[in-house]
């Protein structure tokens, strides 16, 4: 089973991926945790002063994401130009131009899905990330794909 298919990293599917990375994860969970309970203080005394503070620690992540996502994506070379993927057997290459990487199966570290994206983790912090709009019709096949090569422990996602 083999399947092909080409990808645009723009800014908002890297948003939608830091999104999902941070909030994943206990400093972006603990953030949200402290805003929320900050803004039940507010509405419990109506001191101004907390509810600046607790929306600013709820937005602060959010808006800087946003704001890194739109600079990466404009000033990363490889997010210039569409990049080529082909998931096979042995695991799933990525070329661009002359430069082709490859990465097998049993290295990958994790898959999710976002709202906008099929992501598969590499390592820890780098990402195969596969628009939803990019994939179309292929979206099935690469998530039987995906399911196949990995250890169900591995894979959470949601079509």
């Amino acid at each position: 089973m083999e399947i092909e298919f080409d990808v645009k990293i723009t800014s908002n599917i890297l948003y939608d991926y830091m999104l999902q990375h941070t909030y994943s994860h206990l400093p972006g969970l603990m953030g949200t945790i402290v805003g929320v309970l900050l803004l039940m203080l507010f509405a419990a005394n109506r001191q101004p002063l907390i509810l600046i503070i607790s929306l600013v620690i709820l937005l602060y992540l959010p808006w800087t994401l946003f704001l890194r996502a739109a600079a990466q994506a404009k000033t990363t070379p490889a997010f210039q130009k569409p990049l080529h993927y082909r998931l096979t057997e042995e695991g799933i290459a990525v070329s661009q131009d002359d430069t082709t990487e490859q990465m097998a199966w049993e290295n990958m570290v994790k898959a999710v899905s976002t709202p906008k994206s099929i992501v598969v983790y590499t390592t820890a912090v780098n990402a195969c990330i596969f628009p939803k709009k990019d994939l179309g019709d292929k979206k099935y096949k690469v998530i039987e794909i995906i399911s196949t090569h990995m250890p169900p422990k591995k894979v959470k996602i949601r079509a």
